[in-house]
């Protein structure tokens, strides 16, 4: 194969991230072990941050954007990859530190790869992306500790609208949990009780500061939004509860005390979804193919092609992107 292809590549200008789609060949991608043509990708927080430049995510530019990517293997020199194979790459340093998924063709490490469950297809992959499969992980490991049972007390989904919060609503009202969505956006309530969702607080609400122990409400929870809304949940959370945190879209602060860790024996538990081990990473794609609806899951998502990449940064930074996105790499 000797065609150009289109990629999404950030350079440094002047000492700033600066990103813009460009032609690459075969022979421009990292001499890594797994060629994989790129069917779809999606549009992460961190992937906003990166194409927007307003934050400097690409450590090592020249850098290919993009922290997800889902294809099939084309070539391989690797024994545990075929040419045909269906796979999954979320983390790992893309866009980061290593070339990402924002690019028709790419080289990825073996040890990077998922198998793709038989139960999705390529564009449903990216319609749970590294949003999905984190808030996978989220569940796993609250379930894991043993905070939380079906048909118990409330469990609190913060940031309930975006791709965590959406994928975390669908996976553990079909556990049977009474799920609440924090949201400030009335207009996406219609959307969140489609996906299980039985109650609803307002962000606003988690916003305000509080004293550190407050009235006992949630068994657990999944938080993408740090700072106080973090503190918050803690300070709310039952006796031997867990909230398991996964972003900082509201803040990367934790101002908030131990008190509701020592006197009610809260579990924060934090989730990387960017390094996670092989062995966790199956265990999060089989439990979304096992719990979450195809129905769900498509109501989640829109397909957009990647000539609209670089709008899509700027809405997904503003909080103007309801669920997930998936850019078509063909379109």
């Amino acid at each position: 194969m000797s065609e150009l292809f289109n990629a999404f590549v950030i350079e440094d200008e002047g000492g700033k991230p600066k990103g813009g789609f460009k032609q690459l060949a075969l022979s421009d991608l990292p001499d890594l072990d797994v060629l994989v043509e790129v069917a779809y990708s999606t549009v992460n927080y961190k992937d906003g941050l990166a194409v927007s430049g307003k934050a400097k995510i690409a450590r090592k530019p020249p850098m290919v954007a993009g922290i997800d990517l889902a294809g099939t293997v084309v070539e391989s020199r690797s024994p545990d990859w075929k040419p045909g194979d269906r796979v999954v790459v979320n983390g790992w340093g893309l866009s980061e530190t290593q070339w990402g998924g924002y690019s028709r063709f790419q080289r990825v490490k073996p040890e990077w790869l998922i198998r793709l469950p038989d139960a999705f297809t390529l564009e449903q992959a990216m319609g749970i992306g590294t949003a999905g499969y984190t808030a996978a992980l989220c569940v796993e490991a609250l379930e894991s500790w043993g905070a939380i049972q079906p048909g118990g007390k409330e469990v609190l989904v913060t940031g309930a609208a975006g791709g965590v919060g959406s994928v975390a609503v669908a996976l553990l009202a079909k556990r049977g949990y009474a799920v609440t969505a924090s949201t400030g956006r009335p207009e996406t309530h219609d959307y969140l009780k489609g996906l299980g969702a039985t109650g609803f607080i307002d962000r606003a609400a988690l916003l305000e500061k509080g004293p550190p122990l407050q009235k006992e409400r949630w068994a657990g929870g999944v938080d993408s939004v740090g700072g106080v809304t973090l503190v918050n949940a803690l300070a709310q959370t039952v006796w031997g509860g867990a909230v398991a945190a996964c972003g900082l879209a509201g803040s990367s602060d934790l101002p908030g005390t131990v008190l509701p860790h020592i006197l009610r024996s809260v579990a924060l538990l934090g989730i990387d979804s960017v390094m996670a081990p092989a062995s966790r990473r199956a265990v999060a794609w089989a439990r979304l193919a096992r719990d979450l609806d195809p129905a769900h899951l498509a109501a989640m998502y829109e397909v957009q092609p990647f000539a609209a990449l670089p709008e899509l940064a700027e809405k997904i930074i503003a909080g103007q992107i309801r669920g997930r996105v998936v850019l078509d790499l063909n379109a």
